[in-house]
C-alpha cells in the first residue's frame, strides 16, 4: 500500500492508494472483513456460492487471484500519471456498475490504468468512459454526459456496465490465464441479473466472446451459430436475449474514425428498443 494519504477529487477525504476496503471511498462495496479470493480455484467457489450482486461487487472488489494484475494495479495506484500525481488511485479490482435490474448490459475488457483503476469505478475518467457515457445519455440509457469520479451523480436506470476482467492489465492485455480466472465472476452477474436482460452489448471483440461464454457458463445457449465479432453483429441467447456487437470505445478506434459517435449511437438506439425502453 502507498503511504501517503490524498484528498479524493470530490469528497476531499483522505486515502492511500491503493484504497483499503471499507474506508468511505465512494460507491466502495466491501468491508475490511470481506472475503478474499486469492486463487482462481477460491474465484470459482465463491463466484458460484454468491447470492446477491451487492455481495458479488463486495468480493470482486477485493479480489487478489491473478499476482500479475494485482502487482501492476497497485505499482500504478503508487507510481501515478502525473497529471493525477495529487489524487488518490483505487488500486482494485472494478466491479460491475449500475442498475441491479438491468434491461441492457454493456460488457467491456477490461478497467484503464488511470481510469477505472484510479476512480474505481468501470468506464470513469479517461476518453473511452467520456465517448461511451455521452452516447449512453443521447440514448437515454445514463442521466448525464459524463463520467468523472465515482460520486459524480451519474447513473444507468436500466443499464448496468462490467467488464470481462475487473483489474487493470498491463498494455490494456489481460493474459488468457488472467481472463479464464476472472470469467466465474463475469458468470455470476449474469446468473444474478439474466432474468431482467433483454439485451448485452459486447464493446469490442474479447467482450464479445466473453459475453457468449458468460451465457454458457451461466446456463444458457446461444441459438444457432453466433457470428463472427463485428460491429453491429448479433446473436441470440436463450431466454429471447439478443447479443450485439460494437467496436470499443478506444481512442484507437475513436481517433482514427473506426468509431464514430454515430457509429455507437445507432447501437445504443437498437438496444433501447429490442430493450422495450
Amino acid at each position: 500500500m502507498g503511504d501517503m494519504e490524498l484528498p479524493h477529487p470530490r469528497t476531499g477525504a483522505l486515502f492511500g492508494s491503493p484504497v483499503r476496503p471499507g474506508t468511505g471511498w465512494p460507491g466502495d462495496p466491501a468491508a475490511p472483513d470481506t472475503v478474499v479470493a486469492s486463487t482462481a480455484a477460491q474465484v470459482v467457489e465463491r463466484a458460484a456460492a454468491v447470492d446477491a450482486l451487492d455481495r458479488l461487487d463486495a468480493e470482486v472488489s477485493v479480489c487478489c487471484a491473478c499476482p500479475r494484475l494485482v502487482q501492476w494495479r497497485e505499482e500504478v495506484a503508487v507510481v501515478k500519471r502525473r497529471s493525477f500525481a495529487d489524487q488518490p488511485y483505487w488500486g482494485r479490482p472494478v466491479t460491475g456498475w449500475g442498475a441491479a435490474r438491468p434491461r441492457v448490459l454493456i460488457v467491456g475488457l477490461a478497467p484503464a490504468a488511470h481510469g477505472g483503476n484510479r476512480t474505481g469505478r468501470v468506464f470513469t475518467g479517461d476518453r473511452s468512459a467520456d465517448f461511451l457515457i455521452a452516447s449512453m445519455y443521447r440514448a437515454g440509457l445514463a442521466n448525464q454526459a459524463t463520467s468523472v469520479d465515482a460520486g459524480d451523480g451519474l447513473s444507468f436506470p436500466s443499464a448496468r456496465v462490467v467488464a470481462a476482467v475487473r483489474c487493470a492489465p498491463p498494455g490494456n492485455a489481460p493474459t488468457p490465464d488472467e481472463r479464464r480466472t476472472c470469467a466465474p465472476w463475469l458468470a455470476a452477474e449474469w446468473r444474478l441479473t439474466a432474468a431482467d436482460v433483454r439485451v448485452v452489448v459486447a464493446l469490442g471483440g474479447f467482450a464479445w466472446k466473453a459475453a457468449l461464454t458468460m451465457g454458457r457458463v451461466g446456463g444458457g445457449a446461444v441459438r444457432g451459430r453466433a457470428p463472427a465479432f463485428g460491429h453491429g453483429a448479433t446473436a441470440g441467447l436463450d431466454g429471447g436475449v439478443t447479443l450485439i456487437g460494437s467496436y470499443h470505445p478506444s481512442q484507437q478506434n475513436t481517433f482514427t474514425g473506426r468509431l464514430t459517435p454515430r457509429m455507437l449511437d445507432d447501437i445504443f438506439d437498437r438496444a433501447r428498443v429490442l430493450a422495450g425502453l
